[in-house]
């Protein structure tokens, strides 16, 4: 069975997730990154990219994430396009990825940002990072210096963070500062321990 000792991690735009991915990778689990994954399968699909949104999108070495990123936010019909073009192809590397680590019979985590929108992985366990809507707003645009209306766009672009909160197996607190992060993660990692022993 695929996916046997997999946990999703999966939170909001500007949670934290990132910051807990390498608190687990400094204690010792594999993650598999799905956003890596989407960036090597976005540069490979540049003709499909091409087509879908125009050659200007298109750099020298593949495509300009930043104003495609702008387009599909706005504009429903053509996130839609984009994901059904590459969430197949995410699918067959992080499967691929995901044999090779349940054979180890140790946990690890993919690391999926739209876990539950997508509804295509069949883990189980699942880890949510979780911050209120108004410090999702605050941190991405110092994060990303972005305008507040396309942070929104983003946002609305996903399920509600309190509706994940809700479907968690393991929460991890982020409505505070660093420290609090890390211990939160701390303390799933050892409840995540206990699980799988």
């Amino acid at each position: 069975m695929s996916f046997k000792y997999a946990i999703a991690l999966t939170g909001g735009i500007a949670t934290g997730k990132s910051t807990v991915s390498k608190i687990f990778e400094e204690e010792g689990f594999t993650v598999i990154d799905a956003d890596k994954i989407a960036h090597q399968v976005l540069d490979a699909s540049t003709d499909e990219v091409a087509e879908l949104f125009g050659k200007e999108l298109l750099l020298e070495n593949g495509v300009d994430r930043k104003v495609l990123g702008a387009i599909i936010f706005k504009d429903t019909q053509k996130r839609k396009a984009l994901e059904a073009l590459l969430h197949p192809l995410i699918y067959e590397e992080i499967l691929r990825l995901s044999k090779i680590e349940d054979k180890k019979k140790k946990p690890y985590l993919i690391d999926i940002p739209l876990f539950f929108e997508t509804a295509r992985y069949n883990t189980y366990k699942v880890i949510v990072v979780y911050a209120m809507q108004r410090q999702q707003i605050e941190r991405a645009i110092r994060r990303d210096a972005l305008p507040k209306e396309e942070v929104e766009h983003r946002i609305a672009a996903q399920i509600d963070i309190e509706e994940k909160k809700t479907k968690a197996t393991y929460l991890i607190d982020n409505s505070r500062d660093e420290s609090q992060l890390r211990q939160e993660t701390m303390r799933v990692i050892y409840k995540i321990q206990k699980d799988f022993s």
